[in-house]
């Protein structure tokens, strides 16, 4: 696995806020409440700020501008920079295409692939599939070489529980691809328009501005409020 200059699953959760527009942390935090994601990554508005200032320090974030409403304090706002970008886009890659030991690794990257085109998905989470099965077949011959030296189940306990892991991960791996390919992933449609938009040179805050109108009506429910 690639050595990362900021490894934490918190670090790719703002990358991948911060793709969509700039963002105080306050706004980072509420967002990713929002849309439920601290079910999937560990967020404390502590542990947030660390993350945003080493994500700054390394060049993956920078200051757009400070602001001041009214008496409320200073908020600094920040955006992503090409660097940035690119680290978020690699990295979510990275952890959609390639098992982990962590289980919860493959959590965090479904809860921001979004991020990342349907197509683009699809492909990787292939590629996933293709290092599951291979993954097995290795699981399986050594089961088969230590049946027939007599090695007891007890030695192999560990191996037979990653296995079962292992199957379950590629069954659903296999259904989220076939369903994504074939637009039958509910979202999909908005998803795929999103990224066209952008592509094409449209910001997140004009397609927001009239989501139905530019994602269809997917994007009446896949629409965060907008936080202050």
């Amino acid at each position: 696995m690639t050595r990362r200059r900021v490894n934490n699953p918190l670090a790719l959760a703002v990358l991948s806020c911060l793709t969509e527009r700039p963002m105080h942390p306050y706004e980072i935090s509420t967002t990713l409440r929002t849309r439920g994601k601290e079910a999937s990554i560990k967020l404390n508005y502590g542990s947030l700020y660390s993350v945003v200032e080493s994500l700054q320090k390394h060049g993956l974030v920078a200051v757009r501008e400070v602001v001041r409403e009214g008496r409320r304090p200073e908020r600094t706002v920040y955006e992503i920079t090409p660097a940035g970008q690119d680290e978020f886009e690699d990295w979510l890659a990275e952890l959609l295409s390639t098992p982990q030991h962590d289980p919860t690794s493959l959590e965090s990257a479904l809860s921001l692939m979004p991020g990342l085109p349907p197509g683009e998905v699809v492909r990787l989470l292939g590629e996933r599939a293709e290092r599951l099965r291979t993954d097995l077949r290795s699981l399986d011959a050594m089961f088969s070489v230590s049946e027939e030296r007599g090695l007891p189940e007890l030695f192999l306990v560990e191996s037979r529980y990653r296995r079962c892991l292992l199957s379950a991960e590629l069954d659903f791996v296999t259904l989220l691809v076939r369903d994504i390919g074939a637009g039958t992933f509910t979202g999909t449609t908005a998803w795929r328009r999103l990224h066209e938009l952008r592509d094409g040179g449209m910001s997140w805050d004009e397609v927001m501005a009239d989501p139905v109108r530019h994602l269809g009506e997917e994007g009446r429910v896949l629409v965060t409020p907008q936080t202050d």
